[in-house]
């Protein structure tokens, strides 16, 4: 693993029989309904990184802004609806590039933008902005909208990348210089697989709705995009400014492969059958947030609460480990240099949802 990270976290890996267990330096406060934790962003200040600020999306209750010590600087509600019968913005996943934050409006099918300074945040988005996969504004509120979201800059431009809710689309999109983003190219990944025994296997799933992408990140030095797409696994994607190249999936949840049916009744997806082992042994699905360390990809396996730690040029997993009173983790952020600080959403606390800090 390298460094810092490993000097962080590999003495844990070597002193503990079982998955490890990281302390968080410190919690935000805890967000209750309509609020919504879900996926975090760290804004490095280039001026003073101890005056950096992290982000994290709420749902229909906005973006929130905390300083190092995660303290609330600022909440910014999400959009009302711009009729009475029509959905409310909705902040599902947030990235950073530079000094803007990108966020993905799952409530109107749009990416919106903030500028981002110690003091916080403020929304710069385009007026215009148009919804990204919906044709019609009546489209947006059946709510098969942008979900998953990944900023970069490749081959000279700054991109993003978002899936669409309940489908197995992302899209590549380009910033442009007055705050909007144009898409220029759409990838659809599958929902049936070959097995080895040479059967066919369709992920089950609610009527309708296929297997979504959420935790995406993007490798800006190889222009790579990796995307957990929730309960098939990690895609490792060749990414140019203006298309994607042919997707590898790099490793599989450990339910990859095995029969299941919907249950109308539970509303879930329940097994029908054993499992024939022809899944992976680190990710417990939902396989969600992603984030980059140097060499080593860092995955939420949602399904049991853990992280697992790849070595990124071959996907070799090299350990796992939980932080502390964390669970069902759905989005993570690193970053490695003077600031050295992981975020993760925590998913379920008595009250609500946050996000906890690691100082390494």
């Amino acid at each position: 693993m390298s460094s810092p990270l490993a000097l962080a976290l590999v003495p844990l890996f070597l002193a503990a029989p079982a998955t490890p267990v990281i302390t968080p330096t410190v919690i935000t406060q805890t967000f209750e309904e309509p609020a919504d934790a879900d996926d975090p962003a760290i804004w490095v200040n280039p001026r003073n990184t101890e005056r950096s600020v992290v982000l994290g999306t709420l749902k229909e209750g906005g973006l929130a802004a905390f300083d190092l010590n995660g303290r609330t600087i600022g909440v910014y509600p999400a959009p009302l609806p711009p009729t009475p019968d029509a959905k409310p913005g909705r902040y599902n996943n947030v990235d950073v590039l530079g000094n803007r934050a990108f966020v993905s409006d799952r409530g109107r099918d749009r990416i919106r933008v903030f500028q981002v300074d110690e003091r916080g945040a403020k929304d710069v988005t385009n007026p215009a902005a148009k919804p990204v996969f919906s044709k019609t504004e009546q489209e947006v509120d059946e709510q098969h909208n942008v979900y998953g979201l990944a900023a970069g800059h490749v081959n000279g431009k700054d991109v993003v990348v978002t899936s669409r809710r309940n489908e197995t689309s992302i899209a590549l999109l380009q910033v442009t210089n007055d705050n909007d983003t144009k898409k220029v190219s759409t990838l659809d990944l599958p929902s049936t697989f070959t097995l080895p025994n040479g059967k066919q296997w369709t992920v089950c799933g609610e009527p309708g709705e296929g297997p979504q992408v959420e935790g995406m990140v993007i490798d800006e030095r190889t222009n790579t995009l990796y995307a957990a797409q929730e309960d098939v696994g990690i895609w490792r994607i060749p990414l140019r400014a203006n298309g994607f190249g042919k997707p590898q999936l790099v490793d599989k949840v450990r339910t990859w492969g095995a029969p299941q049916k919907y249950n109308p009744d539970t509303e879930e997806c329940e097994a029908d059958g054993p499992n024939p082992g022809f899944g992976g042994k680190w990710l417990e699905a939902d396989a969600e947030g992603l984030t980059i360390a140097d060499d080593v990809l860092l995955a939420s396996s949602q399904g049991d609460s853990r992280f697992v730690a790849y070595r990124k040029a071959n996907m070799k997993p090299l350990e796992d480990f939980k932080v502390k009173d964390v669970e069902h983790s759905d989005g993570a952020d690193i970053v490695l240099g003077k600031l050295n600080l992981l975020v993760v959403h925590d998913g379920e606390r008595p009250n609500g949802t946050g996000f906890a800090f690691v100082r390494f």
